[in-house]
């Protein structure tokens, strides 16, 4: 664990132009499709953190070779011969996208994986990517519904199967085995979750319908290898969108930001708080918006985060009650207990804000919070929990509290936003280590 940091108000606003770390969701899933197809796939704009390297890891046990230069990975495919026969351990690291994707890729194969990971991964939900894969044909055992994860893989059958909770990476990990199963394997949910694996696919070559009856992918079709350009990661540009919201001042450029419309719920959100945010010069590669961002100071107020929003906010919660911290009147959030099952229970993490001087009611499925009408939150030092959105959310919360905020574990960001703090500090944050 790295020494506490402590983050306080920069002397002037945030100012500059910044790229953001390349999109973890879509390079866990180009990273697999990758090892799945026929041929080199290269994926440029890699973000490297730990969760990314968990997926680039497993790849590489199941047998394809992949070479990172910087933020260019290259794989070269071993397509349906992937994972074939082999026996071994995988290590997801914190990387609940790692365990459950590869849980649906090595549903379809003889051989057997056992999918482990940190403390943190061990405390998540794993029968709900389990239960449909063994719908479909594959030996999944848990422990006690958690990790350690063990697939044995087999002859697939194609499945329709309706989640009971919205979740992109459950609906990816069926997807995933349909690819090897028999048939037509169709996925509904109950609220629109990010849909990066059904954009991305068809990207690869995939046979892939979209539509009122879900999504659905026909089993049998061969990958080609192709080229996959990341675009900023949206989750991660969410935290210095919201910095720049709060601290007088500021004027933030954030480039080729992804602007997937399953992604960029939490500027909606936003703008709807009063947010100055402008989305300009808009272009699709492989499948994915992106596009640059342009944000500046605004007295923000406080708004309802509907049960329906959650699904494209779900990540970006923590910074937007940061958000909700400093605007004026009330914000509730509901129909979020996803957070209380995520690295941390985000919702017992976000309490901490009344350190800060923010009164704050937790309930079941989220959280009432009564802004403070942008005057400045109190000192305080921070747990979180090795939850890096937590950290970072409460980095935000640094620069506009009076002496600041002290971060336990500032190298939890790693997971996502490799050197964050740097960076921040690098807009004219004031970020120092704490002896």
């Amino acid at each position: 664990m790295e020494k506490p940091v402590h983050v306080a108000p920069p002397p002037a606003g945030l100012r500059g132009t910044i790229a953001v770390p390349g999109d973890k969701s879509i390079a866990h899933r180009a990273l697999l499709f990758g090892a799945l197809a026929e041929g080199e796939t290269v994926v440029s704009g890699f973000p490297g953190g730990a969760d990314t390297l968990s997926t680039l890891g497993a790849v590489r046990a199941l047998g394809a070779a992949a070479e990172q230069k910087g933020d260019v990975v290259r794989i070269e495919g071993r397509g349906l011969a992937l994972g074939r026969d082999l026996e071994l351990q995988i290590d997801c690291g914190n990387s609940g996208t790692t365990m459950r994707l590869v849980a649906g890729l090595a549903a379809g194969v003889p051989g057997h994986v056992v999918l482990d990971g940190d403390a943190s991964l061990a405390r998540r939900p794993m029968e709900r990517v389990a239960e449909p894969l063994r719908a479909m044909g594959a030996t999944i055992e848990t422990t006690a519904g958690h990790a350690p994860l063990a697939v044995r893989g087999a002859a697939l059958t194609a499945i329709e199967w309706t989640l009971r909770v919205a979740s992109a990476q459950v609906k990816s990990a069926i997807l995933l085995a349909g690819l090897r199963a028999s048939g037509t394997t169709r996925v509904r949910e109950p609220l629109a979750s990010r849909d990066h694996t059904e954009r991305l696919l068809p990207h690869f070559g995939a046979r892939l319908t979209r539509g009122a009856a879900g999504v659905g992918v026909e089993g049998g079709a061969r990958l080609r290898a192709t080229t996959v350009p990341l675009p900023g990661d949206p989750s991660s540009a969410a935290f210095l969108v919201v910095a720049a919201s709060l601290v007088p001042g500021s004027d933030l450029r954030l480039t080729a930001v992804g602007t997937n419309p399953t992604r960029t719920g939490f500027l909606d959100v936003l703008r709807r708080m009063g947010a100055a945010i402008e989305v300009r010069n808009e272009t699709e590669i492989a499948g994915e918006p992106r596009a640059e961002l342009h944000v500046r100071a605004a007295r923000l107020r406080g708004t309802d985060i509907l049960p329906e929003e959650v699904p494209g906010t779900i990540d970006e919660l923590p910074v937007l009650c940061v958000a909700a911290a400093c605007a004026e009147g009330e914000t509730t959030i509901a129909g979020a207990a996803e957070l209380r099952v995520k690295e941390s229970d985000r919702i017992a993490a976000l309490e901490q804000l009344r350190l800060l001087g923010v009164p704050v009611r937790a309930t079941s499925d989220g959280l009432v919070i009564r802004g403070n009408g942008g005057r400045r939150l109190a000192s305080a030092q921070i747990a979180t929990h090795g939850d890096h959105r937590v950290a970072m959310a409460f980095a935000v919360a640094g620069l506009v509290a009076d002496g600041g905020v002290a971060i336990d574990d500032p190298g939890s960001a790693a997971v996502s936003f490799p050197h964050f703090f740097a960076r921040l500090a690098g807009l004219g944050a004031r970020v120092a280590s704490e002896r």
